[in-house]
């Protein structure tokens, strides 16, 4: 479970680090559980109170237990099931860790915490890892514990492009997780001339058999790149309504045959959709597990770039050992352990060369270590005003209500 012109921005240029390679035996986390468009109401944007809640005690010091909130498919994980790089956590501190694959997207899953939040409470995560633009929500209603830097000495491993984003300068609350791309997707069999850009989406051939993703930055980031929009850049509602009218029009056509989250994966798996947008990384881990079948591209008109970052929520009382994990997860042997597993973006320092050692040939994977000519193609959607976020996503639910 992540870019225009590209910059000769160090954010894009830093956010390189190794992982290993498909090659490594995967048991399947993808259930297929994940929320569909009724679901998806639960996730309106709320606009916060002016009241910010306050904190939770913290009892880490008596309480060796945590409880991690995370995307399907986004940890390193064995044939028994079990999670290796966690394991030897626990080893090492005795904070035993409940991972729970809780996030399907990042409004299914605020949808469901929101009310909690807003009160102060408990939500059941004492970390969870979302996306720039939630995490931005979060921080400015308030829903997050200030990190004890103190704690996360390993920060220091921290890709000095991303210490201070606009959303958490200093990154006081939060801190990346994992990064990639999104683009788009099919199946190598059914599909054999393969796609290039968005618009191929589109071909009658595919109808009722194409996905797209339900978060909406980048279905419609991709969409208006493919219209030839800097979606980095100076753009508004004229740009957006013309993207939305595009989807609006695939999805009442029947070309559009869902908008899901992570479940999206098990769609491409029952063969019920043979080309979607989707995540680079996930691809990678189903064609682990069944054989090669799909096939990942940047679209020719670009795709985006993104990354998942740890939160503490405000109600955790587990803070201390949440910032313990987050700690160990920045030790560079560590992160090329992960990133070997999910083939996603690390943006831990030195994770490169450890992943190195564990399988050189990771160096050919533009999808973990994109040369220019990659990079070059990979946007950031640009940072929405809280207004324009609202106006936004609404009327991109709209169409998930009807889809």
């Amino acid at each position: 479970m992540k870019p225009r012109e590209l910059p000769a921005d160090p954010m894009i240029r830093s956010l390189i680090a190794q992982a290993k390679s498909s090659q490594l035996n995967r048991r399947a986390l993808l259930s297929g559980a994940g929320a569909g468009a009724t679901a998806l109401a639960l996730a309106a944007c709320s606009t916060g109170g002016s009241a910010k809640p306050t904190a939770a005690p913290d009892e880490s010091a008596t309480d060796k237990t945590l409880n991690w909130a995370n995307w399907a498919a986004y940890i390193d994980e064995d044939d028994a099931g079990n999670y290796p790089t966690l394991d030897a956590f626990t080893a090492e501190t005795g904070i035993k860790v409940n991972y729970d694959v809780a996030v399907d997207d990042n409004n299914s899953y605020y949808g469901k915490v929101k009310d909690q939040l807003a009160l102060g409470q408990d939500i059941g995560a004492d970390t969870v890892c979302l996306t720039d633009w939630m995490v931005a929500r979060w921080i400015r209603f308030g829903y997050t514990q200030k990190l004890d830097q103190a704690n996360i000495p390993n920060m220091k491993n921290l890709t000095p492009a991303l210490k201070d984003v606009d959303f958490d300068k200093g990154r006081e609350m939060s801190l990346p997780w994992q990064g990639g791309f999104a683009g788009i997707c099919w199946n190598k069999e059914k599909v054999p001339g393969g796609l290039a850009s968005v618009a191929d989406l589109w071909d009658p051939s595919l109808k009722g058999r194409v996905g797209v993703l339900s978060e909406m930055r980048d279905t419609m980031g991709l969409i208006m790149l493919e219209q030839g929009v800097d979606i980095s850049g100076d753009w508004g509602d004229e740009e957006f309504s013309a993207a939305i009218d595009e989807l609006k029009k695939q999805v009442s056509d029947g070309q559009v045959r869902n908008i899901k989250g992570n479940a999206y994966l098990e769609d491409l798996k029952s063969e019920d959709t043979l080309a979607a947008i989707c995540w680079s990384g996930d691809i990678t881990v189903i064609n682990a597990e069944a054989g090669d079948k799909w096939e990942f591209a940047i679209p020719t008109d670009g795709g985006t770039l993104w990354n998942d970052n740890f939160l503490i929520p405000i109600g955790s009382p587990r803070k201390a050992n949440a910032e313990k994990l987050i700690n160990y997860y920045y030790e560079p042997e560590v992160a090329a352990e992960v990133a070997a597993w999910v083939n996603y973006i690390t943006p831990v320092v030195g994770a490169k060369e450890a992943a190195a050692a564990i399988d050189p040939e990771l160096a050919d994977n533009q999808l973990i270590f994109p040369d220019e000519t990659t990079l070059s193609k990979a946007h950031v959607f640009r940072t929405l005003s809280g207004a324009e976020e609202q106006k936004y996503q609404a009327e991109f639910q709209a169409i998930l209500l009807g889809a």
